[in-house]
């Protein structure tokens, strides 16, 4: 057995024994050591998974109600009511069967207004047709049932729309209800009535006081268009990292006369908050390391202090200061391995509480969600813990060559 190994396996040992008393002074010091690595690591993982699962639930929300690409004419950006783009296209439907796009879809957009007794709201009306993927909005309904889009060329068309719930809290709406709706085209006001097939909330006040979805025939006729006919198309891609080099895939596939944008794009200031949160979790990672590592610091320098009469037996022994130094590293190592035990066990238990439970709520108005959300996954877990080994480890590389400052003379003598 390697012998500085050995010699610090010992000295573990003496300070898990109860009848150790030579030691006892450093035992509150090491404790406070490894209580601070623990804190430290389980704040790290806490945080990362909280961002992160942050991050991906405003993404998907967003990517959700507006897809993530989205292609339309260039003067789409300044109107919700572009000039059509026929789906005679070569690359509709056919991106469907592009390995990792999920679905594309057809969609318009028009102004219109809701008028009742006692009120009246500006909104958009989101036309979508018989391609329309309701997987999103249907886990975001609160009442009632989505509904299905007829087809403007076989003259069928559904009279049912969805509403947000704060549109129907304002307009005292329920399922079921009639909606008046109002719609300026040229220099004709036109009227059609639906009826309230069901109200969704995600939790996006932006989209949420904004849109009604509807058949897209409806946008059709009110726009004089005919059935192949739209506004645009959605595509929805498998996973949101590739969104990049899909949103430049669909870009050189739709060719000169049409544009296609990215979710990113369209909604810079959204990913622009999001993406400062990585920043605060640098920082939070930054300074949880930092602490861990001068807490061992700490440790580390009392170790030597306390056992100085140690250090100058073994060296008049012979040991030189390489093998006495990798004692204290091996001691320092233990400890550190123990506070990243914990660490993991109270991290890991408080995210798995709040992702079954929600034990901590958000205002949904300000943060888009009710619960404070948790994406625990088993990579950065596992960086995390090798980052604060080695950041601690390589921390106390330093301090410990104050062993060989000590004189062997001086240590046997030191009281």
């Amino acid at each position: 057995m390697n012998t500085e190994f050995f010699i610090a396996s010992r000295i573990i040992r003496a300070k898990k024994a109860p009848e150790s008393n030579n030691i006892s002074g450093t035992r509150p010091i090491v404790r406070i050591a490894v209580a601070g690595i623990s804190i430290g690591l389980a704040v790290m993982i806490v945080a990362v998974s909280i961002v992160t699962g942050f991050q991906k639930e405003i993404r998907d929300k967003v990517s959700g109600f507006g897809a993530h690409i989205v292609i339309t004419n260039y003067d789409s950006n300044t109107s919700y009511e572009p000039e059509p783009v026929s789906t005679s296209q070569s690359f509709y439907p056919a991106l469907d069967t592009v390995k990792g796009i999920r679905h594309i879809q057809v969609f318009a957009t028009k102004a219109g207004i809701i008028k009742t007794d006692d009120e009246i709201e500006g909104v958009v009306v989101k036309g979508v047709g018989k391609d329309f993927d309701w997987t999103f909005f249907d886990k975001h309904i609160i009442a009632g049932e989505s509904f299905r889009a007829g087809d403007l060329a076989s003259g069928e068309t559904s009279k049912f729309v969805l509403v947000s719930e704060q549109l129907a809290q304002k307009l005292k709406l329920k399922t079921g209800d009639k909606l008046y709706m109002y719609f300026i085209q040229g220099q004709d006001q036109k009227a059609r009535v639906f009826t309230i097939s069901g109200i969704y909330k995600t939790g996006l006040e932006e989209f949420d006081n904004l849109y009604v979805l509807a058949d897209i025939a409806h946008i059709q006729k009110l726009n004089d268009w005919d059935s192949s006919q739209v506004a645009g198309f959605e595509v929805f891609i498998d996973d949101f990292k590739d969104l990049d080099y899909f949103g430049n895939y669909v870009y050189r596939e739709v060719g000169q006369e049409l544009n296609a944008q990215t979710i990113k794009e369209l909604k810079p200031q959204i990913f622009d908050w999001l993406g400062l949160m990585d920043t605060n979790v640098i920082i939070i990672i930054a300074l949880m390391l930092l602490v861990a590592g001068f807490n061992m610091i700490s440790a580390l320098l009392i170790m030597i202090i306390e056992r100085v009469n140690m250090i100058g037996i073994l060296k008049a022994l012979g040991m030189n200061n390489t093998g006495i130094r990798n004692i204290f590293l091996f001691n320092s190592v233990y400890l550190i391995s123990m506070g990243v035990l914990f660490g993991n066990i109270i991290g890991i238990t408080v995210c798995v509480l709040q992702k079954h439970y929600g034990l901590i709520t958000l205002p949904e108005e300000s943060y888009y969600v009710k619960v404070v959300p948790i994406n625990l996954q088993l990579l950065p877990v596992i960086l995390l813990n090798v980052g604060t080994l080695l950041v601690c480890i390589l921390m106390l590389l330093l301090p410990s060559y104050l062993v060989s400052r000590i004189s062997p003379l001086r240590a046997v003598r030191f009281n």
